[in-house]
């Protein structure tokens, strides 16, 4: 029996980095968790020990802090290509390097005063290789709730169904979202707004129908990306039955539910989009 090293990289991850651009007395501020994948010719490591080719992760995270400073953060995507670049440029046993990074949103009170911003958080992921470049935008915890306008039927039944048929529920999710560019890069606010826009505008009788009606959308009203993933958990609400009460209750108290909960996911995706440069994930 043969036993062979397989796929592997390595890198830093989770680099946090605060970066005030000082415009005079008015300043700007990038919060962002960075983190760093490499692989390539890596097999003589996890052979024999033999780390010619690896690049500290240290190191690393030293080049995202000298790299904010050199040549700021104008967006985590342009930040990403240009570490990914520059690991694969300067690293001749690196053939792939990925750089993701989570955007956290400040809202300016001041011209140097800031608070906590933002219903969601923005997330981006780059791929370089020699072979070229692939920009992935997205999003996560966009909570968002109808409290109408969705049913649930026709399902198929067996032995252990006790779930009703209803049509008119709570539908509720907590949206994570990633878009793949094949031109230039959606404005990420702009993107959610056609998210939201779809959630609100559809009669639900699925959250997976609601799942294609925003990709639908996102895909309609961006060229520029080429297909959208979304992964949907369905935050259950039920309703509470009061009669031991002697209340009635008309669609109007509910238990919001933790777990286990429904788990939606599906991509929608342009039919002429360029294939991706390699595989990703939300």
């Amino acid at each position: 029996m043969a036993i062979v090293l397989g796929p592997n990289r390595y890198g830093k991850a989770e680099t946090r980095l605060v970066r005030v651009t000082r415009d005079g007395d008015t300043h700007g501020l990038a919060d962002l968790n960075v983190s760093v994948a490499l692989s390539g010719e890596l097999s003589a490591t996890h052979l024999s020990g033999d780390n010619a080719g690896v690049l500290p992760t240290d190191t690393m995270k030293n080049t995202v802090y000298a790299f904010a400073r050199e040549h700021g953060v104008a967006s985590p995507e342009e930040f990403a290509l240009l570490l990914g670049r520059h690991f694969v440029q300067t690293q001749p046993q690196i053939t792939h390097a990925r750089i993701g990074i989570e955007s956290f949103g400040w809202e300016r009170i001041g011209p140097h005063s800031f608070r906590r911003a933002g219903d969601f958080v923005r997330t981006a992921v780059v791929d370089v290789s020699s072979s070229g470049s692939q920009v992935v935008s997205g999003l996560r915890d966009l909570v968002v709730m109808n409290t109408t306008d969705s049913e649930f039927h026709g399902f198929p039944r067996d032995r252990y169904t006790t779930l009703p048929e209803t049509t008119d529920r709570i539908l509720a999710t907590s949206v994570t979202a990633s878009w793949r560019h094949s031109a230039g890069v959606a404005d990420v606010e702009a993107v959610k707004d056609a998210l939201v826009h779809a959630f609100v505008t559809t009669h639900s009788y699925s959250l997976q129908q609601t799942l294609y009606a925003m990709g639908k959308r996102v895909i309609t009203d961006f060229p520029g990306i080429a297909e959208i993933r979304l992964a949907l958990p369905n935050k259950h609400h039920y309703l509470v039955d009061l009669s031991r009460f002697d209340l009635e209750n008309p669609g109007e108290v509910f238990m919001a539910g933790d777990r286990p909960y429904g788990l939606i996911e599906g991509t929608v995706t342009r039919d002429d989009a360029p294939p991706a440069l390699v595989e990703w994930y939300l």
